[in-house]
């Protein structure tokens, strides 16, 4: 166990911190704990309340004996380590795992039913969260990130995901035209998801290999992406909003594949 915090873990970024762009820091109980099953080999540094250690016994033992350090901090310490309050009384640095392939997800991915999200333009970190939450939920097999996009996992959207940042693959795609071939080519069909003027998701056929392809919170997706797929669909409602929150709308699209197989 390490001895008490310096100034670079609660100030200012440091050079030498700001260098560390491979590290991600994350908190919250169950985004640390996917992380200690999954690929515990990732995680640099701890940091904890005194009332979390009889919860996380097994890994502060894995800790211990693999020298990584930890510390026992105070709660107002863990709010400034975690620029928030929602840490549930850890914290941890852990190396940041890269977005594979959309060739690397293809070749590896089994046949038969698969469901995959393309997220177009979606940023808010807490919206991401969700969505990883439910595509964990729901058993999709990837998260789509277009090619030049700055969507990527954050402390946030790890603690708001519970988990599900560690079970759903994150996958960088290349250019749009290159990527629908490649979908198409492996059985997929892509459905753009429109608030208004798509077919009913309840009451239309779903393919057994489908790409929900979401768009930003404000602006939708882009339009020419809307043409290039193959359908659109539509969550049917009362009228008396608008549409959906993106990862309100994700989790009611995921079901209604699900419900399908």
């Amino acid at each position: 166990m390490d001895g008490g915090p310096g100034e670079d873990d609660f100030g200012s970024p440091s050079p030498q911190r700001a260098r560390r762009d491979a590290e991600l820091r994350l908190y919250g109980l169950n985004a640390i704990r996917a992380v200690f099953a999954r690929r515990p080999q990732a995680i640099r540094k701890l940091y904890l309340d005194s009332n979390r250690i009889p919860q996380l016994q097994p890994l502060l033992a894995w800790c211990v004996a693999n020298r990584v350090g930890y510390r026992v901090v105070e709660q107002t310490d863990l709010d400034k380590l975690a620029a928030s309050s929602h840490h549930e009384g850890v914290v941890a640095d852990v190396l940041r795992e890269e977005p594979v392939s959309l060739s690397e997800w293809l070749r590896e991915l089994a046949p038969g039913p698969q469901l995959a999200i393309w997220l177009d333009g979606v940023g808010n970190p807490h919206n991401l969260g969700a969505i990883l939450r439910s595509a964990a939920h729901f058993g999709v097999s990837a998260v789509l990130l277009p090619k030049d996009g700055s969507l990527a996992l954050s402390g946030a959207a790890a603690r708001v995901a519970e988990g599900g940042a560690e079970v759903v693959p994150m996958v960088r795609m290349g250019r749009s035209d290159n990527a629908l071939a490649q979908l198409r080519g492996s059985g997929f069909s892509l459905a753009a998801t429109v608030v208004s003027g798509g077919d009913d998701v309840f009451a239309t056929s779903l393919p057994e290999r489908l790409i929900y392809v979401l768009g930003a919170e404000g602006e939708g997706m882009d339009r020419d992406l809307a043409a290039a797929c193959d359908r659109r669909l539509s969550i049917p409602g009362s009228g008396k909003v608008e549409s959906l929150n993106v990862a309100a709308a994700t989790a009611v699209l995921l079901a209604a594949w699900r419900a399908r197989r």
